[in-house]
Formats: structure tokens, sequence, C-alpha cells
């Protein structure tokens, strides 16, 4: 059985890393997860649930558990057609673009402390990379601009999105007010009447 040290790894990253290896060959057996938090483990348990799977929690310290997932009795899971093998080109070919876009206008995620909502905006798009169906197009516009600029801790999350296919487009004129049009990394300069397009003509989510 696969073994994963999820020790230390913040929210989402120990379920993300979990399904990878579960997608895997190595996986097929089952995996046991070591995890810091209850949270995790019980994120760790719905994921299991939701495939079909088995899971089962031993807490080994108050700063320490083990999660174990395995194939019901019945042999049946739900992780028949998934991704086998660890392939970049493999991972891409199972990946589905949607009909709806995502719209991000701030750096941040949610109201409240500024340093916790981007923390929470990088976590977001993080796993939008690692999602089974993923928007046809991306918009920033106001200070979510930011995001697809020099510097941006996300924009190896943003190449990763465009190479499946994601095209990235970002508010010329939000770059012009914050001066920083010159340094677009990801994507590509857009105006408001085509933002305003993609909304209208797609089912639209914002973060």
């Amino acid at each position: 059985m696969k073994k994963i040290d999820a020790m230390g790894m913040v929210c989402p990253r120990p379920v993300i890393e979990t399904k990878k290896v579960l997608r895997t060959e190595e996986g097929k057996d089952g995996v046991t997860v070591l995890v810091d938090n209850e949270i995790a483990t019980q994120n760790l348990s719905k994921m299991a649930e939701g495939m079909n799977l088995e899971s089962s929690v031993k807490k080994i310290s108050d700063t320490q558990f083990e999660v174990e997932i395995v194939s019901k009795k019945d042999g049946k899971d739900n992780t028949e057609g998934m991704t086998t093998g660890t392939s970049q080109e493999t991972v891409a070919s199972s990946v589905r673009k949607g009909t709806y876009a995502l719209a991000v206008g701030s750096e941040k995620m949610g109201e409240g402390a500024e340093e916790l909502g981007k923390k929470l905006m990088g976590s977001f798009l993080y796993s939008l990379t690692e999602q089974d169906e993923l928007p046809e197009i991306i918009v920033f516009y106001n200070s979510g601009v930011k995001l697809a600029c020099e510097g941006s801790p996300v924009l190896e999350d943003l190449k990763s999105l465009s190479d499946k296919g994601v095209e990235i487009m970002s508010c010329g004129l939000c770059l012009d007010y914050y001066g920083i049009k010159e340094n677009l990394k990801a994507g590509s300069v857009t105006n408001m009447y085509r933002i305003l397009e993609v909304m209208r003509t797609y089912h639209t989510v914002k973060p």
C-alpha cells in the first residue's frame, strides 16, 4: 500500500496529492496518508466517500493522524476511467473543458484579513488546476489582474491552466490603472466589451 506524507501540507493539498496517487497504478491497492490535523482527515474521508472508497482514521497523536483509503469489499469504486500513469500528457488528456467562465475581480478571496484572502485565492487557483472539468475562460479584472503579472505567486498555476487549453484574459484598463501592463506574464489583454461578452455567453463563476 502506497504511503503519502502530507504532514504540514495546507488544505487542499492532502486531498489533491492523495487523489493523484489513487489515479495511478501504484495507488490501486489503496493508500495510507499521514496528516497533522483533524480537518484534513475529514476532507480525505469525504473524498473517499465521493469516490466510493472505504476510509479509516487512526489518531497517532494530537498532531499526527493516519488515514487509510482502500477499495470497498464489493470491489466497486469510482476510479474507473481516471488517469493511470503520471505523465503530464496523460493527465492533460483526461481533463475536460467546461461551458463556464471564471471571473476573478480581486487578488484575494473573500472579505476579512488580506493575508488570509491572498492565501485562499492561491489555494483556489491551485485547486482549479486539479479539477477534471476546467473553465473555458478565466477573466481577471480590478486587482485580480495582479495575479497574472510578474511576481504573482500563482503564475505557475495559470501557466498550467493555459497549457490545458484555458484562455486567460486580463482587463487592459485595470492593468493601466495599476501601471502593470508591461508586467503581464499569463494570457492576453482584453477590454470590458469582451469581458461583458464572456460573462453574458458563459455560466460565470466567481471565487
